[in-house]
């Protein structure tokens, strides 16, 4: 078993709470807000960048960019729950943010579209490993009463974060271009989020070990083979978040890539298109802050289902209009599904992992959520290039309001035991 949960004995002084540990759970949302940042930076101008600079005409390949980035987050957020056991959070955030400083200035010098498809693959483990840890640190500083309300702290941060980076990108670009100076701004986030992890971030694995010794049931040992099998397949709630993740960023990875160049066919400016893609993050970052908390008093399976259903109605209003005000108000919808969804789904995640094992689960869970980003990219753009923009953003939202059925059917409201979970990774011999 690993160090941060072999021991039975936590440090005297810790504690567990979000007043107990306020200090450190609001360094890691300002953290997470850099974080967030660096993905801000690209979501306005770098498929511009592409169209425009490098006179890319083919929209699959100017959305190659996401597919790396999605598919390599996917894989860092795997393996991020194991290095966290092995290693400790913050060695795991330090590495992300390590491999993180040039994706900024790859951007700005890049030669060719080979050069941004490489940053955006450093960009990948940078947001699996630094995000994850936030994440998982902020879930072990609170404890089990207060994780909707956890992560949706750091999910507010981190998608505000985008947002407010995505209008000042377009609003730089539209008065200098769009490089370099847009890009500047993930040079400060990137060297500030790095310093903050190194001086002043503190690991959390005595938290782990004080949860994991109160806990009212002790896990047997489970591998990773069983946590993933059970994260994706075996657990209905776990399958349920599971999918619904990956379909929320499938949807995401798409409006990522597309909206900005379905937006630009219909002649919208550039600093427009950054209020666009601004409104979307910030209200699914700003409404977490309620949602999240919700999440623990109401449970997850209704704003879940809901919040897919909403995500897929503001994707329909984007595909069937074409003026800025229904496109203004979609982005609204989307912003607001989103947020009912995302804190729900990790919290459901946590709720049905023992704290021994549950870094190894949410890590499980978000290489399926984040391998969204490439197959909705990926699709998106074969979608549009043989039969338009307005096809390929309906397309998803079809599927989008179908996740949201499964998660209606499927997922059962209630937190699972881990004994239960351990029954299901280890069924009893006949």
């Amino acid at each position: 078993m690993s160090e941060a949960v072999s021991s039975p004995q936590a440090a005297p002084s810790v504690r567990l709470g979000l007043k107990e540990n306020w200090p450190q759970f609001a360094l890691l949302v300002l953290i997470n807000a850099f974080v967030g940042g660096m993905v801000g930076i690209e979501r306005t101008v770098v498929p511009l960048i592409g169209a425009e600079e490098f006179r890319i005409s083919s929209t699959t390949l100017v959305v190659s960019f996401i597919v790396s980035f999605g598919v390599v987050k996917a894989c860092a957020n795997l393996v991020s729950g194991q290095l966290a056991d092995a290693w400790g959070r913050k060695r795991v955030l330090i590495l992300g943010w390590l491999v993180g400083l040039p994706v900024p200035f790859m951007i700005i010098a890049a030669p060719s579209w080979k050069w941004v498809i490489a940053a955006n693959a450093l960009l990948g483990i940078n947001q699996g490993f630094a995000w994850s840890m936030t994440v998982i640190m902020k879930i072990d500083l609170v404890g089990p009463k207060s994780r909707g309300l956890a992560v949706g702290l750091n999910e507010f941060a981190g998608y505000l974060a985008v947002g407010v980076t995505a209008f000042l990108t377009g609003y730089i670009a539209s008065e200098y271009g769009l490089r370099p100076a847009p890009i500047y701004l993930g040079v400060a986030y990137a060297i500030l989020g790095f310093a903050l992890s190194i001086l002043l971030v503190r690991d959390t694995r005595d938290h782990v070990r004080l949860e994991t010794a109160g806990h009212a049931r002790q896990a047997a040992p489970i591998s990773f083979r069983e946590i993933f099998l059970l994260t994706s397949f075996r657990d209905r709630n776990l399958f349920a978040a599971s999918q619904a993740g990956l379909v929320n960023n499938l949807n995401d990875g798409m409006s990522w890539g597309i909206f900005p160049l379905f937006f630009v066919s219909f002649g919208l400016s550039v600093e427009r298109i950054g209020i666009l893609k601004a409104v979307y993050p910030a209200v699914w970052g700003i409404l977490q802050i309620a949602t999240g908390p919700l999440s623990d008093r109401w449970g997850r399976k209704g704003l879940i289902a809901a919040g897919m259903w909403v995500q897929a109605a503001g994707l329909f209003l984007t595909a069937a209009t074409s003026h800025f005000e229904w496109w203004l108000f979609a982005s609204v919808l989307l912003g607001v599904g989103t947020a009912m969804v995302y804190p729900s789904l990790i919290a459901a995640v946590s709720d049905a992992s023992h704290p021994s094992w549950r870094a190894r689960s949410l890590s499980v869970y978000r290489f399926w959520r984040d391998l969204g980003y490439a197959i909705g990219a990926l699709s998106a753009g074969v979608i549009a290039d043989s039969f338009g923009l307005s096809a390929a953003i309906g397309s998803i939202a079809a599927l989008t309001f179908i996740s949201g059925g499964v998660v209606a059917l499927i997922m059962r409201e209630g937190e699972a035991t881990s004994v239960d979970l351990a029954q299901k990774a280890n069924p009893p011999a006949e």
